[in-house]
């Protein structure tokens, strides 16, 4: 699914959100990149759009479009973690560990394998998040050429 700048707006709206400029640029940074962002490097992309742009609004801007499912956030190599725009539902990512491009994986065959967990440990599963590490096509084919 192709996401694009009217879709993630009526997201927002549906969420009980408004468009603000600030919330534009933010959109706008993510939808840019290939690769989970930092709030810093949102703030910076974002104020191509929005030049007055803080840091405390990234970062309160990301906790609502977390809250209505647009963003996910995704750990990188450095031991801190990025932000990436969201497919609805219930999704995973394989990272590349070199250059950080992020895909997301639709559909989740963990059901059996979380039975097993909670039979296992006692625990009533409530959730799970699962991220992938690896070398993606591009960098795989840099490292031969």
């Amino acid at each position: 699914m192709t996401i694009t700048f009217d879709v993630l707006a009526e997201q927002l709206r549906a969420g009980g959100h408004k468009l603000t400029q600030p919330r534009r640029a933010i959109l706008q940074a993510l939808l840019a990149s290939a690769k989970p962002l930092s709030p810093a490097e949102i703030q910076q992309s974002g104020q191509a759009f929005c030049a007055e742009l803080g840091l405390v609004t990234v970062y309160r801007t990301l906790e609502i479009l977390e809250s209505i499912d647009m963003v996910r956030p995704v750990h990188v190599a450095d031991g801190c973690h990025g932000y990436v725009l969201a497919t609805p539902g219930h999704t995973h990512h394989v990272v590349c560990e070199r250059c950080h491009a992020v895909v997301e994986i639709v559909g989740c065959d963990l059901g059996d394998f979380l039975d097993r967990v909670a039979a296992r440990t006692g625990y009533q599963i409530t959730d799970h998040w699962l991220e992938i590490a690896g070398i993606c096509g591009a960098c795989q084919q840099e490292k031969m050429d």
